[in-house]
């Protein structure tokens, strides 16, 4: 019997019929209303299924007209592999500050045409004259802003507003557990002080964000990598077996959804188990939530945060990557270290300032707010969708990449025996700024990978970089 929800169910009946071409690209899918009554369904079974093929590339909805089968891509790459479950080798506890700091100054020195390394949208994806004008109302309404002291842990009406929006991700917090903090970079900082010391072990994913691994070592924490999958997220087996070997894990930070820079979204169920194992261990679980709203399905991700009913959860998020990256707006929901966190924030950086407070505010609680994320996940799609295509056009034979459902970025594997740092500096000099393998792990493990950003519109110009930088990887 098959145990998969139904709108699952009815969703591989139709990719089934996708695949053999009983349904061909181009053609409008059966509608919301003839799918409930065919299968006799609900209205939010029919839609969930919808969305779920969406998501996974099949389908795609147009204004006013229902869902279409989509085109295939033009060009596919094997999927990334699977990483092995293993011990973790005690070499990861050397540091990457260094190295980081190298590869930052190197791309950040030369002159370059294209940039590729960030995980970041380009200004016209954001609504920065919305934004603008929501600042221009905040000043009319509050005209002695700048002459009043800052709300201790930020401004009532916007924590206010975020507890509404986790809803979304099936948080159920007051506005009174959010701290606001500068971008997630802070949050995390705090989380990672409030439950170690220097010297005590952190579990992370491998590979991860390299400014986590910065954070790491900056305060004397190690960082022990753990095995991560580009479709599932962390290995819960490699944890485990961690556990056994590190016996002093204070905690373990991961990116459940969207993971920088794998871009894997950890089932649901994996999320429960991960939360119950940490409890179980007495193990603090840090959440980084950053890229979460950009998945490809308007039906919200869930975050781990969800399955917390012990307060063992620590919950960190940005707008930064889906609202406004000028503002640095960040927040923290940190459970049973709640007080701590108000504390070392106060005593690390004392408020932010209130301005981008009331102006994000005032725009996230107003349709226009849904209505740019929507379009932002579109863009971004379609952004994503070509660079794959031009990367599997273009790469040379042996590269393998898993196309991700949401995100800024893709996790590139070049064929074996490639340097991404020799890539790196080959790139630097043909005018092309990417994201090197090297910075994503205290180990060289990933020296042959490369992040690419889909952040910016696709152009002619962008579909010839990529050329040349396929042409470097193959010489390389």
């Amino acid at each position: 019997m098959d145990t998969a929800p139904l709108y699952r169910q009815l969703a591989s009946h139709y990719l089934h019929a996708i695949e053999a071409g009983t349904l061909n690209a181009g053609e409008r899918m059966p509608s919301i209303r003839v799918l409930m009554a065919r299968h006799q369904v609900s209205l939010s079974t029919a839609l969930q299924m919808c969305r779920h093929l969406e998501s996974r590339g099949v389908l795609e909805a147009r204004p006013r007209s229902g869902y279409f089968i989509r085109k295939p891509a033009k060009s596919t790459l094997t999927p990334a592999r699977e990483p092995q479950c293993t011990t973790p080798d005690p070499a990861q506890f050397v540091g990457v500050h260094a190295r980081v700091s190298d590869i930052l100054t190197r791309g950040q020195a030369a002159q370059v045409h294209t940039n590729f390394s960030g995980a970041v949208g380009a200004p016209e994806l954001y609504p920065y004259e919305a934004l603008r004008n929501a600042a221009i109302r905040g000043l009319r309404n509050h005209p002695d802003l700048f002459g009043r002291a800052v709300p201790l842990h930020g401004d009532a009406t916007f924590r206010s507003v975020l507890a509404r929006r986790a809803l979304d991700a099936r948080i159920n917090i007051g506005a009174d557990e959010i701290i606001i903090t500068q971008g997630c970079v802070e949050a995390l900082n705090l989380a990672l002080r409030a439950i170690a010391q220097p010297g005590d072990v952190i579990a992370v994913e491998s590979p991860t964000f390299y400014g986590l691994l910065q954070i790491l070592e900056s305060l004397g924490l190690r960082a022990l990598e753990i095995p991560t999958s580009p479709q599932t997220g962390i290995s819960l087996e490699a944890l485990d077996l961690a556990a056994q070997t590190y016996p002093n894990i204070k905690g373990v930070v991961v990116v459940p959804n969207l993971q920088n820079p794998l871009g894997s979204i950890m089932p649901d169920s994996h999320k429960q188990k991960l939360v119950q194992w940490c409890e179980a261990q007495q193990i603090a679980l840090i959440e980084d939530d950053t890229y979460s709203a950009l998945g490809n399905s308007d039906v919200p991700l869930s975050a781990i945060k969800a399955w917390d009913h012990s307060g063992n959860v620590i919950y960190c998020a940005s707008l930064h990557k889906i609202l406004a990256p000028g503002m640095r707006l960040g927040w923290i929901s940190a459970g049973r270290w709640q007080a701590r966190v108000e504390m070392l924030k106060y005593a690390q950086s004392r408020p932010n300032e209130a301005l981008p407070q009331i102006a994000a505010a005032d725009y996230m609680a107003s349709s226009a707010y849904e209505r740019h994320l929507r379009r932002l996940r579109a863009r971004l799609r379609e952004q994503r969708e070509q660079m794959a295509d031009a990367i599997a056009s273009y790469f040379p034979a042996g590269s393998c990449l898993t196309v991700p459902d949401g995100g800024l970025a893709l996790w590139v594997e070049m064929p074996a025996q490639r340097s991404s740092d020799a890539v790196f500096d080959a790139a630097l000099q043909a005018g092309i700024r990417i994201a090197p393998g090297l910075m994503f792990s205290n180990l060289n493990r990933f020296d042959h990978f490369l992040r690419i950003s889909c952040g910016q519109p696709f152009t002619r110009e962008l579909d010839q970089a990529i050329r040349t930088l396929a042409s470097i990887v193959e010489r390389a």
